[in-house]
């Protein structure tokens, strides 16, 4: 038998001769599975918005944008493209052309950017779970057909139900031209609306989805292109795959992962979360002190326990493990408590949905619980509360004993 895990879960239950003891005790253990309970729950929050952001880019971005290093538009020969394409980790690819044009429908009028995109793009962005009108057909019958973001579509009053006009596209025309007259200056071209999605306002307000050879057309290219962009295969390494790509096109071109063409982003979504991790344990470290106040007491109330224990030939090392136990007992039985109603709220948050997120793009309030970091919390709050119980018993009990 341990005698001092039996004594001390003995004083950690039985009532003290001064019932303030218990109080404090008990409010140690709220104080530390409250907050270890926060520290779940907040991390698989920013888990969940983590995950949502991730895949609102995937619905759009690829995972591997090619682009030339200088100039604006670039060339590639059907060799380089098969190459590409025979890459190991590849699973498709599309040229992509990119411009800011004026869009016109009826009598309304708005800045939009052009991106001229190849029928495969549709399926490598998985941009038919994204559409709200329409459908995400680029070319039907050899009509083009254009995919609006919501944003340009509400900006223009384009209801497809109701709107059977075409849209008018207008973009400068390269060159130097010498004209009195504006529109002398411009290339307009005609395409119908075909459908509206609606991801998130850094692309619904900004792209309108046209055909590639659409795009060239308007904007006066042959076969130039912005960028190529490549869709990886499931379980792929993109710096790997990236690594190949600069390997196979030479050091012209720059090649970015998802992760570096929207890096602000996600910087700024890892720093407010370790941020604010930060913020909840320097919480719950002010929280812990409420242990180092409870084991004060008790070590005071149980000076005649001391006694009996010393009289029957317990020596100092026991009784220090004794009242160490204890706080180690009330850190556990918060830090436990606290972790498993975590990990059930955000597991009813997940798969049933108790948070509303009302007016959003998704229905319930998003969260995915990490393991690893479940073991870093519990580590994190066991650390605390070793530090919070070995300081009261190592300095008291020298004056008590």
């Amino acid at each position: 038998m341990n005698v001092s895990l039996y004594i001390a879960k003995r004083y950690l239950i039985s009532k003290k001769k001064r019932n303030a003891i218990n109080i404090i005790s008990w409010i140690s253990v709220l104080s530390i599975g409250i907050g270890t309970f926060a520290l779940v729950v907040v991390l698989s929050a920013f888990n969940g918005l983590e995950g949502l952001v991730e895949s609102l880019f995937e619905s759009f971005d690829s995972d591997i944008r090619i682009e030339a290093k200088e100039g604006k538009t670039f060339q590639v020969t059907e060799d380089q493209l098969a190459n590409i394409k025979n890459i190991e980790g590849v699973a498709n690819y599309t040229q992509v052309l990119e411009e800011v044009c004026g869009v016109r429908f009826k009598n309304q009028q708005t800045i939009a950017t052009i991106k001229g995109v190849e029928n495969q793009f549709i399926e490598m962005s998985n941009l038919d779970s994204s559409l709200i009108e329409g459908s995400s057909t680029l070319i039907r019958n050899n009509i083009n057909f254009a995919i609006s973001g919501y944003g340009i579509a509400a900006s223009l009053g384009m209801y497809l139900n109701s709107s059977p006009d075409n849209m008018t596209i207008y973009a400068p025309k390269r060159g130097k031209i010498f004209s009195a007259n504006p529109l002398d200056a411009v290339t307009k071209k005609i395409i119908a609306p075909g459908g509206v999605f609606y991801i998130s306002p850094d692309y619904d307000e900004k792209y309108i989805l046209v055909p590639l050879r659409f795009a060239q057309d308007l904007l006066n290219y042959s076969n130039e292109i912005t960028a190529i962009e490549v869709k990886a295969g499931p379980k792929v390494d993109l710096d790997d795959l990236k690594q190949d790509l600069t390997e196979l096109l030479g050091n012209q071109f720059k090649i970015s992962t998802r992760y570096e063409f929207n890096e602000l982003i996600y910087k700024t979504n890892k720093t407010e979360k370790w941020v604010t991790f930060l913020i909840l344990v320097f919480i719950l470290i002010i929280a812990a002190f409420n242990i180092l106040s409870s084991l004060s007491m008790l070590i005071i109330d149980k000076k005649d326990d001391i006694e009996t224990l010393k009289s029957i030939g317990a020596n100092n090392a026991l009784i220090r493990r004794i009242f160490f136990t204890e706080g180690i007992l009330i850190n556990l039985t918060g830090a436990l408590s606290g972790l498993i109603l975590g990990v059930m709220v955000c597991l009813l948050q997940e798969h049933v949905g108790l948070l509303r997120l009302e007016g959003g793009i998704v229905e319930y309030y998003p969260v995915k619980l990490n393991p690893v970091e479940l073991l870093y919390i519990l580590a994190t709050v066991i650390v605390i509360g070793f530090l919070c119980s070995w300081y009261p018993v190592r300095n008291l009990t020298k004056v008590k004993l």
